[in-house]
């Protein structure tokens, strides 16, 4: 299993955070590590929604289904993925601050299959994804 965790200042407001956030085919906007997003369900993101996003993997482009599992509005999001690959869970927390909100990032990547075998490389990339993700969430809330 492999995890990461960021926290990450947003100017804007929290419902305006959150928002744009729990609308998760908006992570190929900051994300680089996502080349195709797109909401399946149209309107405000809800229980059971589901957002398709389009990450590279090992020269193909693998497509995860991301449900919304859990919805606190405008506070918490929790989204779940399962692939033939691995199962993907991002929790997003949402707290007001004085400047604006305050964003903690948790991810969780669970290998399946082969990529069991390679969980300590595995867990070595979802590092370096994380963090180029963590710098462009970064630049697309300020």
């Amino acid at each position: 299993m492999a995890t990461y965790h960021v926290v990450v200042d947003s100017i804007l407001s929290p419902e305006d955070t959150f928002d744009y956030l729990s609308t998760f085919s908006n992570a190929v906007e900051w994300d680089p590590g996502v080349v195709r997003g797109e909401a399946l369900q149209p309107g405000s993101p809800r229980v059971g929604a589901v957002y398709r996003l389009g990450i590279p993997l090992g020269g193909m482009t693998a497509t995860f289904d991301y449900r919304v599992t859990e919805l606190e509005r405008p506070h918490r999001v929790v989204l779940r993925a399962d692939h033939p690959l691995a199962r993907s869970t991002d929790t997003i927390t949402i707290e007001p601050s004085a400047t604006g909100a305050t964003v903690r990032y948790d991810a969780v990547l669970e290998p399946k299959g082969i990529l069991r075998l390679l969980a300590p490389f595995v867990a070595r990339r979802f590092q370096a994804v994380g963090d180029r993700a963590a710098t462009g969430l970064r630049s697309a809330l300020t």
